[in-house]
């Protein structure tokens, strides 16, 4: 079957207390999410969506300016956190998560492996985070098992590279970033996380993180040393052996085609020896490397995000031609079953922003959810890989505050503490406590219908055929803000035609006689077709003489399915 994957930050899912929503405000000022939020009613509604996945976002213990000094773990420098909650990806201890998300931070392990337990009983899997290029610059495990030595503990600071050691160092330098390190010392400095092979990092650098060595002499020809295993290997499947023991389904890798491709190829076999169904996703912007990564390394899914993700949004923006989806997909036709398609991410710009489909210069901004509604179907619908939605998207979040660290970028903060309105409303609504607005209620109901056309076995299992090199020249049908394509099966075949324009109208849709051979159903046949979306039936003639009229409303998606004659 299809993953759906529901991907949600703990920390801002579900934080309803009385938030003062200060900029820059601390945990007691803003407050936050906690693994308590996620009951049994909110999961079992979760499921009920049709998700089969829940990817719990930023849980693993990282770098913040709150301080557990009762734990072990005091309030990490400023100069080197970004935000007062900090970055989910600059973990400081692997082996335990985020006190923030627990009610009584001392059981912090415990509550999460209770929610663990709540999501394998509500029928959903569990995804975290594993961060394995970068790690905190204060990194210091509290929690690891014993006989783990910690990351760096033994390393010969002395040397640049040297292939027993975990990090990259900046002999006799101190690090000294190109910003006010607000009295900060480090010494040797360790190299930034993004490859800044440098004691100075500017303030776009990752220089929060401190980059992990594999064994790679980056700066002696990029000579690999993996003869012995380096011990950050070791030390790395330790951490994914911990947590599979524990219960976890899958592991997205944060910049995986940052780590060598052999190590992935080294761990992911152990770490499918002891369980075959955990399943990897990658995070991979290099389309030249996908199929190394899938072939070589192991992932189950990469992010099909410089190749879909990019141009749906082209095409949602009315940047570029629908027409140009077709060499997109054809673009990783010999792996579509190994992506992960989305629209949405704690990454990316959300859908509803003034900087995506909410931008003024598209013209009506209240249709912005439908903009990217119209883009997610799509994704979707048209492979078998899994699809993936971000928590907020299904209700039109907008990102319009300025929380913090980055302002008002059209994304949700994952630096800062906040109250995300629509996120509490959210948890509200699948707890039963509270309902959504008339809008809200809307946009949920086309996600929740097209969770279920996703997760059918027409989209699982059927292959696609694509319409548009039929319908260049139809002067009928408008390339441009039109897309078509047909997913089928044996037994059943399923059109879909996706409106990018905010016009309704009416198409013309050909046909020819290729596509009635490749669905081996009859040319000049009459079938019975329901739209999946509104329930509405259709008699439609198919015929490669002459075109299915059809109207479509302004960001409509029509999902015309029909049984094989």
């Amino acid at each position: 079957m299809k993953p759906i994957i529901y991907q949600v930050m703990p920390r801002l899912f579900g934080n309803s207390g009385n938030a003062s929503n200060t900029p820059n405000g601390t945990k007691e000022e803003n407050g936050t999410g906690k693994f308590c939020n996620f009951t049994d009613k909110v999961l079992k509604a979760l499921k009920g969506f049709g998700y089969s996945h829940i990817w719990y976002t930023g849980v693993l213990d990282h770098a913040t300016q709150t301080d557990y000094r009762n734990l072990g773990q005091p309030a990490n420098h400023p100069a080197i956190v970004k935000g007062k909650a900090g970055s989910p990806y600059a973990v400081r201890d692997y082996y335990n998560v985020d006190a923030d998300l627990a009610e009584n931070p001392e059981d912090r392990f415990e509550e999460f492996m209770s929610l663990v337990k709540r999501t394998h009983k509500a029928g959903l899997k569990v995804i975290i985070d594993f961060v394995p290029n970068h790690v905190a610059r204060n990194y210091h495990s509290v929690s690891a098992p014993d006989g783990v030595r910690d990351l760096g503990v033994d390393d010969r600071n002395d040397w640049h590279f040297y292939s027993g050691n975990n990090f990259y160092y900046c002999v006799n330098e101190s690090f000294d970033p190109q910003f006010d390190r607000q009295g900060y010392v480090e010494y040797p400095a360790r190299v930034t996380g993004n490859d800044c092979f440098s004691a100075h990092p500017s303030i776009n650098d990752w220089y929060e993180t401190i980059k992990l060595n594999y064994g790679v002499d980056y700066c002696g020809g990029m000579i690999k040393h993996f003869n012995p295993i380096p011990d950050t290997w070791h030390k790395m499947v330790e951490i994914l052996e911990f947590w599979v023991s524990h219960g976890i389904d899958g592991f997205r890798c944060d910049m995986a085609e940052m780590v060598p491709v052999e190590f992935w190829q080294w761990a992911i076999e152990r770490i499918k020896a002891l369980n075959p169904d955990i399943i990897f996703i990658a995070e991979v912007y290099n389309p030249a490397q996908y199929r190394d990564y899938i072939y070589r390394g192991g992932f189950d899914y990469l992010y099909d995000k410089v190749g879909l993700y990019d141009m749906l949004r082209s095409v949602a923006m009315r940047q570029a031609p629908a027409s140009s989806l077709t060499y997109t997909w054809q673009a990783v036709q010999d792996i579509k079953g190994h992506m992960l398609n989305f629209m949405e991410n704690h990454d990316e710009q959300r859908i509803a922003s003034r900087f995506f489909a909410g931008n003024p210069e598209l013209g009506e901004t209240r249709h912005a959810a439908d903009r990217g509604f119209v883009a997610s179907a799509v994704a979707a619908l048209i492979s078998q890989c899994p699809f993936m939605i971000y928590s907020g998207q299904e209700i039109g979040e907008p990102a319009a505050d300025a929380e913090g660290f980055s302002g008002e970028d059209g994304r949700t903060t994952i630096f800062d503490y906040w109250k995300v309105d629509k996120l509490c409303r959210m948890r509200d609504f699948l707890d039963g406590s509270k309902c959504l607005d008339k809008e809200e209620k809307r946009i949920i109901e086309r996600y929740k219908k097209l969770l279920k056309i996703a997760s059918s076995d027409i989209i699982s299992y059927g292959e696609m055929y694509d319409l548009m090199w039929l319908n260049l020249h139809n002067q009928l049908f408008d390339t441009f803000s039109m897309f078509a394509f047909i997913r089928h099966t044996d037994t059943a075949a399923l059109l879909v035609i996706a409106n990018f324009s905010g016009i309704s109208t009416q198409i013309g849709l050909a046909l020819k006689s290729h596509v009635f051979e490749t669905l081996k159903i009859d040319d000049h046949c009459q079938v019975k077709a329901t739209d999946l979306f509104s329930e509405r039936e259709y008699d439609l003639y198919l015929s490669s003489d002459t075109v299915i009229c059809l109207d479509i409303e302004a960001y409509g998606v029509l999902a015309l399915q029909f049984p094989k004659q």
